[in-house]
């Protein structure tokens, strides 16, 4: 064996097969920084994702809309690829079950020869039983876009609750749905307004649901700020001779007063004059109601007041009569 190993026949044969195994070796180096001198990469922002799942039952929160992408290789299919889009990014949601899952963003229809990176390439998903439920729409609006001395007398909303659909969880968070009043102030008329519904978490959150219908009608009655006084009766007058007014009751015991709040909530009562002078039997007597200073508008704006009288009233009809006969 030594002398074998020995043999100059034996050295030619290993230096021969070390020189081949140096050729290849360099060979393919060569070729490989060729490759990589040669590779080109290129940054694809906002590439759509695709989701897989059973939509009918289901909601998946955590999922991108859009991921950026990067990919490198030979410079002829980097700007194919680029120019194409024919590619795929999904995630195949359909065979997992209920509950929190990380999944990787799956890439399809692009060629081997790429070497592909997403950002993000793994995203946190929640799975979702998806629910309908109705809910009242509340209306509203800022009194400050009321004109001076006016206010809301009623709000009222057409339909009167919508439909929400979404996850469980999310629609279990609901506390508020509403349908705010925009203008741009001085209001002194009553309207009707489309306004799109917003629906709010308790701590005033807007929550991403669906809900059918999405805008509503809401009709908006304002009037002149008022309120209602007590009236006080007052006698006025001197009444005839031998007639005593033994009791004067209105037909309401409050007067309802319009104008400025600061005018209005000033006032503690309105003073209603009753002219005795002409009084003569029992009966109801119809009297005028005068707005006080600074009041557009009271009602009613007449009243009756039913007067019970006593005493002798033939000097009264005497009077009368001799009257007529002069």
């Amino acid at each position: 064996m030594d002398k074998f190993m020995d043999s100059p026949w034996f050295l030619r044969l290993t230096a021969l097969f070390l020189a081949i195994m140096l050729f290849f070796s360099v060979k393919a180096e060569n070729q490989s920084s060729r490759n990589t001198i040669g590779d080109v990469f290129d940054l694809m922002q906002d590439v759509p994702v695709e989701v897989y799942y059973d939509t009918e039952n289901l909601v998946v929160t955590g999922v991108p809309d859009v991921v950026n992408m990067t990919i490198e290789g030979p410079a002829q299919i980097v700007q194919t690829t680029k120019l194409l889009k024919d590619f795929t990014l999904k995630l195949d949601l359909q065979n997992l079950t209920l509950g929190e899952h990380s999944v990787r963003i799956q890439a399809e229809n692009l060629s081997d020869k790429l070497d592909v990176r997403l950002d993000p390439a793994t995203v946190t998903i929640n799975i979702e039983e998806k629910v309908t439920q109705s809910f009242r729409v509340d209306p509203e609006m800022n009194t400050r876009l009321l004109a001076e001395g006016y206010e809301v007398k009623s709000m009222g909303v057409r339909p009167s609750s919508i439909n929400v659909t979404g996850a469980k969880s999310v629609v279990d968070a609901i506390s508020f749905v509403k349908a705010s009043i925009t203008n741009d102030g001085s209001l002194d008329k009553s309207f009707e307004q489309k306004s799109r519904v917003r629906v709010l978490d308790r701590d005033l959150n807007k929550l991403s649901l669906v809900l059918d219908p999405e805008e509503v009608t809401v009709k908006v009655d304002i009037q002149e700020y008022s309120r209602e006084i007590p009236l006080k009766l007052q006698r006025k007058g001197q009444s005839p001779s031998g007639i005593i007014i033994e009791s004067t009751t209105p037909d309401v015991q409050f007067i309802r007063i319009y104008g400025p709040k600061n005018i209005v909530d000033a006032i503690k009562e309105i003073p209603v004059e009753l002219d005795i002078d002409k009084i003569d039997k029992s009966g109801k007597v119809e009297v005028d109601v005068k707005s006080p200073e600074g009041i557009t508008k009271v009602t009613p704006a007449k009243l009756k007041i039913q007067v019970k009288v006593s005493g002798d009233t033939s000097d009264v009809s005497k009077k009368t009569d001799d009257n007529k006969g002069s």
